[in-house]
């Protein structure tokens, strides 16, 4: 795990701690090595994925053993060590999603974003995830897109239009950045 160069001294992180140190400051020192999860999960929550800087602070604040902390951080799938789009694809491939096609539906959509499952487009504007089920069998196959906006849940999906959907999305986006201008 990388280091900060702040010879011991928390304040050097480009990361706002602040917005997290109300939710630390319900738990004792006890309790908060306890909830290890659940703060990591409020840490994702307000700064969108797990910076290395934030886990450094984290085990210092909390005299954790920073390995401990990237142990959970690496278990659970539910943590991201890097920034997401600002569209979230998480594509179904549950076992409804799976005999339906939905690989067909990752493949189209690794196409249409020109990246591979679990990458970001350059642009920042997609992330593309295959989660193990959406709970939306009856909609097979199926993907939800989580935005600023909220969650949208399409299907049952084509390879087309999965394309369409996301062309969709993008054109929206140059056009809001277009107005803007």
């Amino acid at each position: 795990m990388m280091e900060c160069n702040c010879a011991g001294k928390l304040s050097c992180l480009s990361v706002d701690t602040a917005l997290l140190e109300p939710y630390l400051a319900q738990y004792g020192e006890q309790d908060a090595k306890g909830n290890l999860i659940a703060i990591l999960q409020k840490a994702q929550n307000l700064y969108g994925y797990l910076p290395t800087e934030l886990l450094v602070y984290l085990a210092r604040r909390l005299d954790i053993k920073p390995a401990k902390i990237m142990s959970v951080v690496t278990f659970y799938t539910q943590f991201r060590l890097s920034p997401i789009g600002k569209h979230l694809i998480m594509l179904c491939q549950g076992t409804a999603c799976h005999v339906n096609n939905s690989e067909d539906i990752e493949q189209a959509l690794c196409e249409e974003l020109a990246i591979n499952e679990g990458e970001t487009t350059p642009d920042n504007l997609f992330t593309l995830e295959n989660v193990a089920c959406l709970g939306c069998c009856s909609l097979a196959p199926v993907m939800m897109i989580k935005s600023p906006a909220g969650s949208e849940v399409y299907g049952p999906l084509t390879p087309a239009m999965a394309r369409k959907i996301v062309a969709d999305i993008r054109t929206k986006e140059q056009n809001s950045k277009e107005a803007a201008q």
